[in-house]
């Protein structure tokens, strides 16, 4: 019998996945944590990317989120998104968007622009990107 944990992932505007998992991978400030059944508690910010939860061999969830926390207790991981959707439903045309507004606004010099906001837009349209990549060679290796 295959040990899982019970992972939530939830935004400011709803829970986005429940269920269990034999393991979630996600975007921490200091690199991707991985997190396994009876795993030591720890509270961890996490920077705008891709998490993925394995449910069951060969059986994967992506989701994007835009930042946050991610709480794990040995039998549950708590994942609390600024804003979190399904790796599925990201907007490739919105994102590729984000990503020129973002580079415009950090490239003019003469702009009266917010640096560290421009910076955050294109640090997240990035990770969009990279997570729709992700998934269409995971679709195209099956």
């Amino acid at each position: 019998m295959t040990m899982t944990i019970h992972v939530d992932i939830v935004s400011a505007e709803a829970q986005i996945f429940s269920g269990l998992a034999e393991a979630v991978f996600a975007p921490a400030l200091e690199g991707e944590v991985g997190v396994l059944p009876r795993h030591t508690p720890f509270l961890s910010p996490l920077k705008p990317g891709e998490v993925r939860v394995l449910i069951a061999p060969g059986q994967e969830e992506s989701f994007f989120i835009s930042g946050g926390i991610i709480e794990v207790q040995p039998h549950l991981v708590t994942v609390l998104a600024d804003t979190a959707l399904r790796a599925k439903d990201i907007d490739e045309a919105a994102a590729l968007e984000a990503k020129q507004r973002a580079e415009k606004m950090l490239s003019d010099q003469k702009a009266d622009i917010d640096y560290s906001r421009a910076s955050a837009e294109l640090a997240e349209a990035m990770a969009q990107l990279q997570a729709l990549d992700r998934l269409r060679k995971i679709k195209q290796v099956r």
